[in-house]
């Protein structure tokens, strides 16, 4: 199935202009179930409701508020309309930085970028940015929402990741400082062991949701009418080991698997 575009903007950078088109890079793959009434197997419906009364507010009867202080600001709807971002079809590239400034922890969701119409612009764009290793910074408005995001090259094209914003980020110094005695050198030797022993490829594809798997084998048995088996987990004896032998194991166990496979 062809991707569709889900939006379209225009980068400019300098007196450069590049349009191009915004196609999701991932999708929701998760089971999502339906709440039903145990007695008739009817879908149940959400309803707002006043905790006082317990009886359904209509919908023009709700505002929004927000508690600070203490106290309920309380927000119309065309209050919030007025100060939302203009509509734009602008993505203005603020700068261009090292990849490494922009750390996997600001990545938010990702989306490819295709040419939209004229392409000259575009790959001249998709060049640069590999030629020099630089990402661009970049903000725009996208459905009356300002985002900013990470523009880079993935494979010969425009790839654009949206980034959270600076408080929404947690910095590893704001973490408590774990304590640990000092390592021995043979600890050391055997944990490196361990990690050349699970050196190999990335490949996404040998790595199933598990859960999800069981989860619709599930659901094909119970459509067909056949009854489902569960296998009891196995109980593990815990085992009071020291680092040095339980590296040294997982290092043999490693080894062991990859003759087998």
């Amino acid at each position: 199935m062809t991707a569709r575009a889900i939006w379209k903007g225009m980068i400019r950078f300098g007196m450069i202009s590049v349009p191009v088109k915004f196609f999701s890079a991932v999708e929701d793959r998760k089971v999502h179930f339906r709440l039903l009434h145990s007695n008739d197997h009817a879908p149940i419906k959400q309803r707002m409701v006043n905790p006082r009364t317990g009886k359904p507010v209509p919908y023009e009867e709700i505002l929004r508020g927000y508690l600070g202080n203490g106290e309920i600001v309380v927000l119309e709807d065309q209050e919030l309309e007025a100060i939302k971002p203009e509509q734009s079809r602008e993505i203005e590239i603020a700068r261009f930085v090292e990849p490494g400034l922009i750390r996997h922890q600001w990545y938010d969701r990702p989306y490819y970028l295709g040419p939209d119409g004229i392409s000259e612009s575009y790959f001249a764009l998709a060049k640069a940015l590999e030629s020099t290793n630089k990402e661009g910074f970049a903000r725009w408005t996208m459905r009356k929402k300002a985002y900013i995001g990470a523009l880079r090259v993935e494979s010969g094209l425009l790839m654009m990741i949206t980034l959270r914003h600076a408080r929404e980020v947690i910095d590893a110094s704001q973490l408590p400082r774990p304590k640990t005695r000092s390592l021995e050198q043979q600890e050391i030797r055997m944990a490196e062991q361990l990690v050349r022993a699970l050196e190999g490829d990335f490949d996404p594809e040998s790595f199933k949701d598990q859960y999800r798997i069981r989860v619709m084998d599930l659901i094909e048995t119970k459509a067909r009418g056949g009854k489902p088996e569960f296998k009891k987990p196995k109980k593990r004896k815990a085992e009071v080991v020291s680092l040095t032998d339980m590296l040294k194991r997982s290092v043999r166990k490693i080894k062991e698997e990859r003759k087998v496979a």
